[in-house]
């Protein structure tokens, strides 16, 4: 018989998180094993290499793992991290793995498959009940919210449980909701890896017969990510030439920018170390007008500097959300960074992604037919509400005593768990059509 109790999954673009409510409601945060110990956070990332011993063999690893297994050989492995984003999209139809194509389904029931084994007991016997986050909108221009579904339904059946799908913001505001007292209307803020979501609940006092009712919601494809290659964008593209100009003929023309689409992703440019991108490469740099520029491009390839960058910056974002300046430094074979930032700068490169975050807040207050005033708290949750941009813009809006946070990585999957022994699962589960 299946356990008693519950399972919150935060499946995430960036981490994933795991919560299990026992049967008398009391919530533990699953412990995962990583290289480095216990860790309640696991990376969404896979990385394929082929097994010699079997044909056509394909060996995986996930998580913190997959990360060790691709700077161990990058060469001859294939990373995956974010496909999350893709569970949306028609266009994508499947990863292409040396002889293998799998699809998005493929790789969540491998992801799974290692999540159950590194978390142990507490995956490996599941409760009846399982909950699993979604986004309130997917990533994408043009997301299919009922293709995501089906693919999500394809992809954790491999639990053998039926799943119940919730918005990843209604988790963390249960979550939230168990810390309050007095009746409230709250608006979560969750900021992802790849999603900003936005939820609006009704919160009733402890002991009613419906403690949380979804009043609104509303969300964006922007996030950590796109934080991250802001900086990318300001910091170390130009001086690998993005904005420089090559000679052709009797003319000076500027680079094209799609010799720098893939450093949206680190783990795309080890994919870049093939003889036609070097072929091409080289050609650039005999013609470019900074051909020292092009010179330092080319060692982030070779030399496989992505994964050193973006952790490059990833520490600078954290820092300049505690410091009002901070130090930006990168060394690697063939590049050398060093750059002073101030938080200003950096709040000036994100202001287009925050004017669209805070359109996103509005349109969920529309949703639930409320203004500003009518919301009692704001709970910020997610890593990139930890910037000081991000909860400037919500202190604007309802005040500096209405904000709180708390659990950024682990509330939505705790909040779900607590779902999770809800007596009528319906009432929160998330419309299909939505995107």
């Amino acid at each position: 018989m299946p356990a008693p109790g519950s399972i919150g999954i935060d499946f995430g673009t960036t981490n994933s998180v795991v919560a299990r409510a026992d049967a008398t409601g009391a919530v533990n945060l699953v412990d995962f094993a990583t290289p480095d110990g216990p860790a309640q956070v696991f990376r969404s990332a896979l990385c394929f290499w082929q097994d010699e011993a079997v044909r056509h063999g394909l060996a995986n690893a996930a998580g913190p793992w997959a990360i060790a297994e691709f700077l161990d050989f990058p060469s001859g492995s294939r990373f995956i991290q974010s496909f999350k984003s893709v569970a949306a999209n028609p266009a994508f139809e499947h990863a292409t793995l040396f002889e293998k194509r799998l699809r998005f389904e493929e790789l969540g029931r491998i992801f799974l498959n290692h999540l159950q084994t590194k978390g142990g007991a507490p995956l490996r016997d599941l409760p009846e009940r399982v909950v699993v986050g979604r986004p309130v909108r997917f990533v994408g221009s043009r997301p299919d919210a009922a293709l995501a579904r089906t693919r999500y339904d394809a992809m954790f059946a491999a639990l053998g449980r039926q799943v119940h799908y919730v918005y990843e913001p209604l988790g963390a505001a249960f979550s939230f909701a168990a810390r309050l007292t007095d009746p409230a209307v709250l608006l979560v803020a969750d900021f992802g890896g790849g999603t900003s979501d936005f939820s609006i609940v009704r919160v009733a006092a402890p002991g009613a017969a419906q403690r949380c009712e979804p009043l609104g919601a509303a969300g964006i494809g922007i996030a950590g990510d796109r934080f991250d290659y802001r900086i990318m964008d300001q910091l170390v593209l130009p001086m690998l030439g993005k904005g420089g100009t090559y000679r052709s003929f009797d003319k000076v023309l500027e680079i094209p920018p799609g010799h720098f689409a893939d450093f949206g992703d680190w783990s795309r440019l080890a994919m870049l170390r093939n003889r036609r991108t070097r072929e091409a490469l080289a050609r650039l740099q005999h013609s470019a007008t900074d051909p020292a520029a092009i010179g330092r491009m080319i060692a982030v390839v070779e030399n496989e500097l992505g994964h050193g960058l973006y952790e490059a910056v990833g520490g600078l974002k954290r820092a300049l959300s505690s410091h009002d300046h901070a130090h930006f430094t990168f060394r690697g074979e063939g590049l050398a960074i060093d750059a002073d930032v101030s938080r200003a700068q950096f709040e000036s490169w994100i202001a287009p992604d925050l004017d669209r975050i805070a359109q996103t807040v509005d349109a969920a207050l529309a949703d639930a037919g409320l203004a500003p005033d009518a919301i009692d708290h704001v709970f910020l949750t997610g890593g990139s509400s930890l910037i000081p941009a991000v909860r400037d813009l919500f202190v604007r809006r309802f005040g500096e005593g209405r904000i709180a946070d708390g659990g950024e990585l682990t509330s939505i999957a705790h909040g779900l768990a607590l779902i999770g022994q809800a007596g009528d699962m319906q009432q929160w589960a998330a419309p299909d059509t939505v995107a």
